[in-house]
Order: C-alpha cells, then structure tokens, then sequence
C-alpha cells in the first residue's frame, strides 16, 4: 500500500500530532529521491525502532553548488512511492519548495571546522544547505530519531554535530553503506553512470580497500595515497577530488589510523561524482 504523500507542513504536523499524541514514536528517513537500496535500509531500520516512519523527499536547490548538477539529479518520485509501499511507512513528505524555503527565506545555518575540508573544500556551501535543510525537516517532522547512511560519512558527522550544538530533540541513527554485489556502493548518481563507467566504477572501492589492508601492514596514507590515486587514474577516472585518512570523531587527517578512522574518496568517472567510505 502507497503510503499518503504531503505536500504541506501543516498536513504533516496534523499527522505527527496524532501520532505523538498517542504516545507513538517518530522516525524521519530524509532523503532527495531516486530511492535504491541503500536507501530502505534506512527505513527498515527506521521501521524497527520506531512506531510511526515517514520518508521525506526534497531535491535540495541549497546543497547543489552546481546549477547543472541540481538540474540533472534524478527525479522518480511515482517510482520512490511505490518501492516505499513494500515497507511500514506512515508518510512521504514531499514539501513543496516553499514549505521549506518561503518567500523571503534568509536564514543559513553553518557549522564550521567539520565542512571545510573533503566535500566541503569541493562543493563551497554544500553543508551549509544540508544543515539548513535538514534543521527545517526535523523541525517540521517532530523526529524522535533520523536515519542517515554511513556512504555520506562526512554529511552524518556534520548533521550528528548539528543536533548537538543546537540541542535539538532527535537521535541521529548512522546506518552501514549498501554496496552493489561488484563492491560500488549504493548512489542515487549511479543511474547517470553510462554502462561503460559502471563497469569501471568499481575500482573506486577496490582502491580503498588496497589502501586500507596497506595501512594495516605498516604503510603510510601518503604513500598509499599516491599509489590508489594513480591507479584510479589508469582504471578510467577523470579526477581524484580527495583520497584521505581522517579521524572519525572531528575529521582531522591521519598518515596513519593511530586512532578511530576511516578512508574517504570523491572522484569523477564520465561526468559524475562518486563518493565512497570504509573504516580502518
């Protein structure tokens, strides 16, 4: 069954106070579409730890540096709406854009230290957009938790950070990357893969885990680096963005995991931008 999609914010606040009202929890899976796997995994772990479930559904204009990017980023929301209807979810808010950003909208929120380095030294105001963003979808939806996917590593570390200094009252829940059975991790992007770069994508994972058994060997993540960047080169990328070791906690980079971390890569394969995680 096709759960209700909303459009307004009072319908959805009409709903939620229901809801809360009886004494039922509430999970937000926010997400902007061209739904795949890696994104019901979020709502199956939203389904199991909480009574109500809605999935939000918003192409952020703010978060997209790009005008290009924004214009060509998938839109399937017929199609969203009926894989949702395998699972429990109660809702699918899809705002119309002055739900969230009314005439007259001028206000940014930033968070400094953590965006200022990997996607955000690329993407200038990417993070201001998702933290903009998703203060407005928490704000509206009343979420007791939200689900985020671990492939957005440094997106989840900054929405964590943001739920903390502005004290705001929901659990923000970092679920595991879902990968391809050939290792490419899940993306809304890899449906703008043409089919000769979805063979080569793979490489982007394979090149993180070389790198990742060298540094438990005893190697270095400039030496390594510089080896898996050259190596993505060869296997068809156009450009290695970043290829980095950074601490868990506050992003800082490594030469070596003497602490909790993990290894982050962005590149360009045929015009698209992929991104990738694994923890060491």
């Amino acid at each position: 069954m096709i759960a209700p999609i909303l459009r307004q914010k009072s319908a959805l606040r009409a709903a939620v106070k229901a809801w809360k009202q009886a004494g039922e929890t509430v999970a937000v899976v926010p997400t902007m579409g061209a739904l795949h796997q890696g994104h019901l995994s979020l709502v199956r772990a939203a389904e199991t730890q909480c009574d109500r479930v809605i999935v939000t559904i918003f192409v952020n204009p703010k978060q997209f540096n790009n005008p290009e990017d924004l214009e060509n980023y998938p839109r399937t929301e017929e199609d969203d709406a009926q894989k949702l209807s395998h699972h429990r979810v109660d809702a699918i808010y899809c705002p119309d854009p002055d739900q969230i950003y009314p005439d007259g909208f001028c206000t940014n929120i930033s968070i400094s230290g953590l965006t200022e380095v990997l996607c955000g030294a690329h993407r200038p105001g990417h993070f201001d957009g998702v933290a903009t963003v998703v203060t407005k979808l928490f704000t509206q939806t009343l979420a007791d938790k939200a689900f985020f996917g671990e492939k957005d590593f440094q997106q989840l570390q900054v929405v964590k950070r943001l739920a903390a200094d502005l004290d705001l009252p929901v659990e923000v829940v970092g679920c595991p990357t879902i990968r391809e059975e050939d290792g490419l991790a899940m993306s809304s992007r890899n449906l703008l893969l043409s089919d000769r770069a979805r063979i080569k994508a793979p490489a982007l994972h394979e090149a993180l885990e070389d790198m990742a058994d060298g540094l438990r060997n005893g190697g270095t993540a400039e030496e390594l680096g510089a080896i898996a960047r050259k190596r993505l080169i060869a296997a068809g990328f156009n450009e290695v963005e970043y290829l980095d070791l950074r601490a868990c906690d506050d992003l800082s980079l490594l030469n070596k995991p003497d602490r909790d971390a993990r290894l982050l890569v962005a590149a360009w394969l045929a015009g698209v931008r992929l991104i990738d995680n694994i923890g060491v």
